[in-house]
């Protein structure tokens, strides 16, 4: 097996060269980067894998509920409630970490150069040997043809759906202070262990409404709600995402992202076979900060004597330190020093 993922290694930094050199011919223009509606006979993934798009669908529906926290009025203590609920239903063990993989993954899928090119490998050196390349090193793939724009598509819209946890998180903490001025905010809170147990079994209620669109592929690239049909009862009201060629762009986190390519590489060829993609769905680093997130919830919450203060625990551990653990990319300085 050694052997075969060092020709898998090898056909990888060949894909690899040949892009460069491509890519030294025909300098890109700059258009906007987008992904159209594949062209006619084009070969892409069928992302209707029950696991990983039902993972994908659980990230989704996090992200109308952070639309909505950021929507919703803030007129009682049981405003604050509902919305420290809601989101805590995600933050359960490894639930949110795995759902965003998958969504990432479904991502980076609908880029037909980066799918053809794992498929090609496949095909050449045998599925079973791909496959053990991709789960043993998830940096193996970032040297497909195609795989640095699945990684950016991926980075943009991850850097979308962080930047609005930040922003709902900014009107939360903002409504600390505003909300010490309304008269039901300054009561003492005397609901504290109701409020912890409500906490720790918020994850038992959670009722994931979000399905796939029929024709996911023709779809432009977006935030993550853009992926999905929404319901009727949800307005998202997401933009597009988009990144121009030419222009400053994310560094992605290499370890990360490859671990997301690397599950749309894996859908991509095992057609839902989960006995290789259960290992790439778990990321041990991203779920210690989440295990976080929730121990520092719980103890900010236990904490407070007052309504308003609840208002600045959503906003400083079920917003902000969501964002901190769920970003894929790192400042440029912190790339290049690594």
């Amino acid at each position: 097996m050694d052997d075969e993922i060092m020709i898998f290694a090898a056909i990888s930094v060949a894909l690899m060269s040949a892009a460069s050199q491509s890519a030294a011919q025909e300098p890109p223009a700059a258009p906007v980067l987008s992904l159209p509606a594949p062209e006619q006979g084009a070969s892409l993934p069928d992302t209707t894998e029950p696991e990983v798009l039902q993972n994908a669908q659980t990230y989704a529906a996090y992200r109308s509920d952070v639309t909505l926290a950021g929507e919703r009025e803030l007129l009682s203590g049981a405003d604050l409630d509902a919305t420290m609920d809601a989101l805590s239903q995600y933050y359960d063990g490894d639930r949110l970490v795995n759902a965003q993989i998958a969504y990432a993954a479904l991502v980076a899928a609908r880029n037909p150069e980066f799918i053809d090119a794992v498929r090609a490998v496949a095909d050449y050196y045998g599925t079973e040997t791909a496959a053990a390349a991709l789960t043993h090193d998830p940096m193996y793939v970032t040297g497909f043809m195609g795989a640095d724009t699945a990684g950016q598509t991926v980075a943009v819209a991850i850097d979308g759906d962080v930047t609005d946890i930040r922003e709902v998180g900014a009107r939360y903490r903002q409504a600390a202070y505003d909300l010490q001025h309304e008269r039901w905010a300054q009561q003492r809170a005397r609901d504290r262990q109701e409020r912890l147990s409500s906490l720790e079994s918020a994850s038992e209620r959670l009722d994931v409404q979000f399905r796939a669109p029929e024709t996911p592929a023709a779809a432009p690239m977006g935030a993550s709600a853009t992926l999905f049909a929404q319901p009727e009862v949800v307005d998202l009201n997401l933009p597009d995402l988009s990144v121009e060629v030419g222009q400053s762009q994310l560094q992605p986190d290499e370890r990360r992202v490859g671990r997301m390519l690397s599950l749309a590489a894996l859908d991509a060829i095992k057609d839902g076979d989960m006995t290789y993609m259960d290992r790439l769905l778990d990321d041990p680093a991203v779920e210690r900060c989440m295990a976080w997130v929730r121990l520092d919830l719980a103890q900010c919450v236990a904490a407070g004597h007052f309504k308003y203060e609840d208002s600045f625990c959503i906003a400083e551990h079920a917003l902000n330190d969501v964002a901190d653990c769920l970003t894929a990319t790192r400042a440029p300085t912190e790339a290049v020093s690594n």
